[in-house]
């Protein structure tokens, strides 16, 4: 199937021969759907916190942070804005007859209504557009704000009272500020895309400059070697006119590694566009020290058994069960040796996600899904990850109560204080099967087990309930008008 050649050009991609032609069985054969077996809810799987347990919980992570914890932030910023700026394009593509039909409908005519309202009116202004279409053009345009082309990361997405423009990767570096500072010091880490490292860069120095604390950014970019093939509709591997294997991006699952490299006892994890703006930080942040004490007090909790089970304590052997049982809701198998299932469940990276009602987004909920093994752990899902051709599937997809928004905290260290190999912990088979036409060929590519779903399947997960005003998500340019992201 593969040749001589591919191979020589798998070896500049930093990709196995072996791993490819593994990858294009998969994108053959396609993936089984997510063993689901009901939604997680309050009571089962999801934890509520009242408004007072919340305060206990943010001042307990603020003490442990002031004792010398590191603490890192995880941003996956490679996305460009092209999506976000969507409507933005079609009126541009659009005839001029049909331009005008176009500004004067939704989302257009808000747009244009309430162009003073979004953070880049001002530098837009600068370049005096004369018409609807040239305003248009130079949001979009390299000659303008090239937000056309730009990652969403460097969007101005907020304006304050003083006339302080932030773009989506200046509030994330005030967010690590407001919460995973420890010692005054604290490390930001953003994954951008190929090239743009020099522009983050220089958006970024002005405000680290006058930052009151020492938060250290880095950067990586999605490896070539993450790249994944794809086949054609015919399922011979996809070439392009010269003969080249077709490989496109593996989606955020492939960023794991990205994340395991990070050198820090624990790190959040949050989404480019899910920013606050400065005036609802303070609110906010609160629930990712809650979110951050539940992770600290459990790994605390889990550390100290796993020791005195090296340590040969047997009664911790008995804890260890009761722990699994009471926070996992898992047992044994009735042959297992329980001090081995004890040490192999507990010895895992550690996740708390915090999770929203279900107001109506799309996207990955919290739900039971049954392993190999027969255990069921708690895991965030897609919906393309479901059959729901399959009443009863569909019946559990229906039940769910909360919605996924990507605010994680993660403990990467094990007990003796030893990164995880988190490559260790993905599920190969939670990968999404993608159909795209690239160059005018139709292909059948597939994404990498997500980075909150697949590649995490196999860490210890609990999830807490957090308040919707912790979600604020800019998908379209038009969320940057809602109230969230306005100055008052």
């Amino acid at each position: 199937m593969l040749t001589k050649q591919d191979e020589q050009d798998l070896i500049k991609r930093g990709k196995s021969l072996e791993e490819t032609e593994k990858q294009l069985e998969m994108i053959a054969r396609g993936f089984a759907p997510a063993a689901v077996r009901r939604p997680a809810t309050i009571g089962d799987g999801i934890i509520k916190v009242s408004d007072d347990e919340a305060k206990a919980l943010a001042e307990q992570y603020d003490a442990q942070l002031a004792n010398g914890l590191n603490v890192a932030k995880f941003v996956p910023a490679s996305g460009a804005a092209s999506r976000m700026f969507k409507p933005l394009h079609q009126f541009l593509g659009a005839a001029p007859e049909e331009q005008g039909k176009l500004a004067a409908e939704e989302p257009m005519s808000t747009f244009f209504g309430r162009l003073d309202d979004f953070a880049f009116a001002g530098q837009l202004k600068s370049f005096a557009p004369q018409s609807k279409p040239e305003t248009v053009s130079l949001v979009l345009a390299d000659s303008g704000l090239a937000y056309g082309t730009y990652p969403k990361g460097l969007v101005a997405f907020h304006k304050y009272p003083d006339g302080t423009i932030r773009t989506a990767a200046e509030e994330h570096l005030a967010e690590a500020e407001a919460y995973c500072l420890a010692g005054g010091k604290s490390h930001v880490h953003y994954t951008v895309p190929v090239g743009m490292e020099p522009a983050f860069r220089k958006t970024l120095a002005p405000m680290l400059a006058k930052l009151n604390s020492d938060i250290e950014v880095t950067y990586s970019v999605q490896p070539p070697a993450t790249d994944v093939p794809a086949l054609t509709l015919d399922g011979k591997p996809a070439r392009d006119k010269e003969g080249h294997l077709i490989f496109r991006p593996g989606g955020h699952g492939a960023l794991i590694g990205n994340l395991g490299n990070i050198d820090a006892d624990v790190v959040f994890v949050k989404n480019i566009d899910n920013v606050a703006h400065g005036r609802i930080l303070p609110d906010s942040a609160i629930w990712k020290k809650v979110i951050g004490a539940h992770g600290l007090n459990l790994k605390a909790q889990i550390d100290n058994i796993l020791r005195r089970i090296d340590s040969g304590d047997a009664k911790a052997v008995d804890e260890a069960l009761q722990l699994i049982d009471k926070t996992f809701k898992a047992q044994a198998p009735a042959n297992a040796d329980k001090r081995e299932f004890a040490i192999k469940f507990l010895d895992r990276p550690l996740r708390v996600c915090g999770m929203v009602k279900n107001e109506g987004e799309l996207g990955g909920g919290p739900f039971w899904v049954e392993g190999k093994d027969g255990i069921l752990s708690l895991q965030i899902v897609e919906s393309a990850q479901m059959n729901l051709d399959d009443p009863k599937v569909k019946e559990i997809f229906n039940g769910s109560t909360h919605f996924n928004p990507v605010d994680l905290f993660c403990c990467l260290k094990d007990r003796n204080g030893k990164r995880y190999n988190l490559a260790d912990f993905v599920d190969p088979e939670a990968g999404f099967q993608t159909h795209k036409s690239v160059n005018g060929i139709d292909v059948t590519g597939m994404e990498l087990p997500g980075l909150w779903n697949g590649a995490m399947a196999k860490w210890l997960t609990i999830f807490v309930e957090v308040p919707v005003i912790t979600f604020t998500p800019v998908k379209t340019v038009m969320d940057l008008l809602r109230p969230v992201h306005q100055p008052k």
